[in-house]
Parts: structure tokens; sequence; C-alpha cells
């Protein structure tokens, strides 16, 4: 692994004493007189990062206010509100006010919890998901997870009218969940986290009934792992089969809290059984992180939440470092995520995406609290990770010129040629009884160069804020999808491939090629016909070496007109790019240059300065269109 090119992401953390938190309502003065230092490149940024964040955090903490209510709650600049989750933030807060023997991260803590037991405490133990908004209380298991880490490794640090405070409340949050959580409670990351939360508090409040409870949850899990190792159960019903034989996965939710969670269950119960099951999986979902970090959930069933980096609310994957000593690969894992992490960070906070910052959107900070747990977690297993061997080259499974690897579990294809990594679904099960959801009908949702990284993804079909409180609003009129896809539009309905769920997906694989060939029809996100009339179309996708063939062609004669094969290609307002004639364009990027080029023309879709942006998975692109029924299009990077 080469350490040396990281030397360039140090991120601006706190580095010195005396940082005052310009916009810290709680008015104090940061101060360190404690820095460690890591030697392990992945302690080391994850650290930095942390720090970073809970800066961020801090400095948009309520203080002094005539509403005792208010004080302690974290305001959010994108929701213009608190988040009745913002409790996670208890535990990496104390896990650095334990590390650098900082009053002011011990203040925070006590705050938060001083604002959760006023705002979002019920009598029955639980904590609800926000203020007067949601009633939601399956929450309760991650705000009594990080009460109880903190607790348990940094408790010494309180005096002990707020430690036996916090112990008690505790207790009355593992009764909750002992009492009222089971498969069957939300969808399949409850019951794996709650595994997890009641073995944690079986062990610090010395009950041994939680410790069964959470043994019972695990061994629950064990039976939602399809063929190919992923874990189901993130959609309503749980056990729901879809025509092709799909369940319910979503990888941002299996990656940064299911398996992170039952991990993190197995090794505190060494439970091997669970461990050997979890292990199988986390090779499957490793499949999918791209070289940069990135985890293509593309496809997933509640990827309405994904970000390039991971999911929206979920923890993160750091926990898949304590798996590195069955395999190297994990460590890998971990540390380029966490570099992508860094990466979208800004003004001390986690962006929802690589180009939400200069799309001039402000970050939700229900992303920097909950990912700080997953960096506390690793951190507060400093001993574990130090104590791996690993080797002086780790090579992630995409990086491999492996060819195609089918996972018919997901009815997905993941293809690896030359510079090239693409992603091709026909997934066909939505969250629950949701429509416009993610992209299918043989829908190219991930295309990734090794020169200069993503060149298309997809979106959710249709945004809509099924997860309100969870979710931002756009306010942007180019607002649009960024999937590829055929589309036609009629009487405010739109039809297009991507929504096609029967798709027939087909490749061959020579030396010199991949080709895929999809056959699809142009439906709506409720996946009806336009009137009587069968839109179908046909698309290819060939994988050189250098560079990737896109042909379409459909069969609408009396709407013609109305049909257009739709190209958004990721690129921020601040690339440049040239229109070299009408059928041929040039982007610059890092040094290198996209060019597109077609045998049709190429026009543009109305946008702002020149580029549309989805919050899925939170990027810019250039809306490229060609209106011809037939068409082939080049894309290369030189």
């Amino acid at each position: 692994m080469d350490i040396k090119r990281r030397d360039f992401l140090k991120i601006g953390t706190i580095a010195s004493s005396g940082i005052v938190l310009k916009g810290n309502a709680l008015n104090r003065e940061l101060t360190n007189t404690n820095i460690p230092y890591f030697e392990n490149e992945l302690l080391r940024l994850s650290f930095e990062l942390l720090q970073s964040w809970c800066q961020g955090l801090v400095s948009l903490q309520i203080g002094d206010s005539n509403f005792n209510e208010m004080r302690g709650g974290i305001i959010c600049p994108a929701c213009s509100r608190v988040h009745g989750r913002i409790g996670d933030a208890i535990f990496p807060l104390m896990f650095l006010a334990n590390k650098t023997n900082n009053q002011t991260y011990l203040d925070s803590a006590i705050s938060i919890y001083n604002w959760m037991e006023q705002m979002v405490n019920y009598p029955d133990g639980s904590w609800v998901n926000d203020v007067n908004v949601s009633l939601w209380k399956g929450i309760t298991v991650f705000g009594s997870i990080a009460l109880a880490e903190a607790l348990l490794h940094h408790g010494h640090i309180l005096d002990n009218t707020v430690y036996s405070s916090w112990e008690n409340r505790l207790g009355r949050a593992a009764d909750f969940l002992y009492n009222n959580f089971d498969i069957k409670t939300g969808n399949i990351n409850y019951t794996a986290t709650c595994s997890y939360a009641l073995s944690l508090h079986g062990k610090f409040l010395d009950n041994k009934k939680y410790t069964e409870k959470g043994k019972q949850l695990a061994h629950q899990c064990l039976k939602y792992f399809t063929n190919n190792k992923f874990l189901y159960g993130e959609g309503k019903p749980m056990d729901k089969i879809s025509p092709k034989g799909c369940y319910h996965v979503d990888l941002g939710y299996n990656v940064e809290e299911s398996l992170p969670a039952l991990v993190m269950y197995a090794k505190l119960t060494n439970d091997k059984e669970v461990l050997e099951t979890v292990l199988e999986s986390l090779k499957t979902h490793a499949e999918f992180l791209l070289p940069d970090g990135a985890w293509d959930n593309s496809w997933g069933t509640r990827n309405f939440k994904w970000t390039y980096w991971g999911s929206r609310t979920s923890d993160g994957c750091q926990p898949f470092a304590l798996m590195a000593n069955e395999s190297p690969i994990f460590y890998k894992v971990a540390l380029e995520n966490t570099v992508l992490l860094i990466r979208c960070t800004s003004d001390n906070l986690l962006y929802g995406g690589l180009h939400n910052k200069q799309h001039n959107l402000s970050p939700c900070i229900h992303h920097t609290f909950c990912h700080a747990k997953a960096l506390a977690t690793l951190l507060n297993n400093e001993d574990k990770v130090n104590k791996l061997k690993l080797p002086d080259k780790i090579v992630l499974p995409r990086e491999i010129d492996y060819g195609v690897k089918e996972f018919a579990d997901i009815q997905t294809w993941l293809v690896s040629k030359g510079n090239w990594r693409g992603t091709i679904t026909g997934y066909d099960i939505n969250f629950g009884d949701k429509t416009g959801g993610h992209a299918s009908g043989g829908a190219l949702t991930v295309l990734w160069s090794k020169e200069v990284g993503p060149i298309i993804t997809a979106s959710v079909t249709h945004y809509q804020l099924w997860e309100a409180n969870n979710m931002q609003m756009s306010k942007d009129e180019t607002f649009m999808p960024l999937t590829p896809r055929f589309e036609m539009e009629y009487d405010n309905s739109k039809y297009t491939n991507i929504c096609d769920f029967g798709a027939k997906i087909e490749y061959i694989e020579t030396k010199e090629k991949i080709i895929f060939n999809t056959k699809a029809e142009l439906l709506d996100i409720n996946h009806k016909f336009y009137l009587d009339t069968r839109i179908k179309c046909e698309i290819d996708y060939e994988f050189h070496n250098d560079y990737v063939i896109i042909k379409g062609v459909h069969n609408s004669q009396e709407n013609y007109h109305l049909t257009k094969y739709i190209l958004p290609i990721i690129s921020s307002n601040d690339e440049e790019y040239q229109v070299l004639s009408n059928r041929k364009i040039q982007i610059s990027r890092q040094g290198k240059q996209i060019i597109l080029e077609s045998n049709s023309p190429i026009k543009f879709l109305k946008s702002k300065m020149g580029r549309i942006f989805h919050f899925v998975p939170g990027f810019e692109a250039l809306p490229l269109v060609i209106h011809d029924n037939n068409f082939e299009i080049k894309i290369s990077v030189v």
C-alpha cells in the first residue's frame, strides 16, 4: 500500500491549543493538551478526521438560551433544526474528551445528553427520532449503543452523579429494546444493530437476559443471507421474493450498519458461527468498493439515501478493519473509504457527496455525527489495528482486471476491463411498496475510469422524500436523474427503460472486449406502459481496455420526436469542457481529457451553469441528450 500518496490529505484539524470556535454558541475555547500520534495510517487519518468533525459539531451547538430546552442541541445547517438522533455524537465526543483530556468535548457530550432527556426522551425508556416530527422509537438502539460505549470505555471521566444518571438511563433503554425488538422491528439493520446493543448492555449492566436476547437476534439474522451472502431484509415484507428471485438488499445499510454491528456482536461474545457467516458476507460486499473508496450502491433498495461514500444516516464501514486479521482487504476497504470521507469533508462537516458544496448546498449534520461513531469505534480498538500484520501491497477486488462478475441474487453484473469499471443491473425489487426507486432495466449504473474516476453514476428514477426527516429537499429546477436512459415524456409522465424490472440482460466476453446486450420497454415509475403502446429499446455496452461504446435503438415511430437518450456525464462546474463539434465533446479533469464521440448530434438539456445535480449520489453532471432512434457513442480518456 502506498502511504506517501496520502501526505496531501492532511486536513485542517486541531493542531495547536487555543483555537476558538467562531460559530460556537457555547462560546468555549477548544484547547488540546494531549494530541496522540498514530503511526498506523488508518488510525491517524481517522483521528484527524474525527477531531475535525467534532469541532464542526461543537461549533453548531446551542449554548445559553431563554429556553432551556434548546441548550445542548446542535443546529443542522441543511435542515435548520436539531435532529433527534444527535445523541449518537455522545460516544465520539467522549472518546475525544478522554483521549485528548479536553474539557470542551466532555461538556459538549453532557449538554447533548441533557438535550435528549428534555426533548426526545419517552417514559418507556425510548428516544424518538425527532422532536414533534417523528415518533419512530427504533433509533433507541443507536443512541443506546453510543451511550453504552461512552460509559464502558470513557465513563471514568464523568463525575459520579452524571455517571449514575447515564447508567440508569441506559438500563431503561436496554429494557425498551429487550421488550420491543424482534426480527420484524423495522428493517434488518435494526435487528442486526440490536443484537450488538443488547449484548453490549448485558456486559456493561451485568444482565444475562440482555445478552441472551442479543444472541437470539444475531442468530435470527443468519437466516437472512442470500446464496451470494448478501444480507437481505431492507424492505417490507423482509422475506418477499421478486419475479427474478431477488430479495430486499441494500449495500449502503449493510456495509455501514448491519454487518459492522454483527462483527462487533460476534467479537464481543466470541460467537464463531455468526463471525464465520459475516466474514463471507463482508467478502461479497467488498466486491462493490470502487478503487477510490466509494461504495457502489447504485442498485440497492434504499439507494434513495445513497451518497458516493455510503448512506446518509448509517454509521460507516470503518469497523471492517477489525476483520483484517482474516483478510487484509478489509483494512484497505476502511482506509480507502476514510480517504473519500476526507475528500467530502469541508467546514469540518461531512457533505453528502463530492459536488454538494460547490453546488452551494449546506451539509446535513446527520452525515457527520453518524459516521463519527464508526471512526470512534475503530479508534477505540486501536490496539487490534496496531497488531495487524499487513502486506506491503493490498489489492481491492475491483482493482483487478477480472472481466465480469455476476451476482444473480441482485441481478447485477460488475465489469472490470482495462481502465474501466462498470455496473449493469436488472434488479427487480423496490423498497417495500414504493415506486420510483433504484434504476433497473439493464441500466449502466456506474462507469468509472482508473484515470479520472466516476464518469457515470445512477440515481433514483424519481426523487421523493421517502424519509423526509433524513433526506434533503431539492429546490433546483434542473434537478434530474443521473442514470443514462431512453426517455419519452408525455402528458406530465415520463417513460424510461430504467423502470423496466422485466428487462433481459445478456453478455459475451472475449479477450478483446465485453459486450452487454440489454432489452427493455419504456415504463413509468409505476411500471405502466404509455397508453396501449409498448415502446421497446435495446442498448449495448461494449467495454474495451481503453474505451467504452454505448449503442442504442428504440422502435418508437409515432412518438419518435418525444423519445430521446439522456446521458448525464459526471462533471463538476469547475471543470472546463469544449464542444469540438456537434458530435464530439471534451471534458478536462485532473490533467486528462474525457472524450465523447457520437455518430449522432449531441445536444444539451436545460441546466444551471451548464450542469444538473442530484443528491443521489451527490454529483453534478453535463446533461447530454441524443434524439436519434439509433445511435452509437464512444467514451475514452486521453
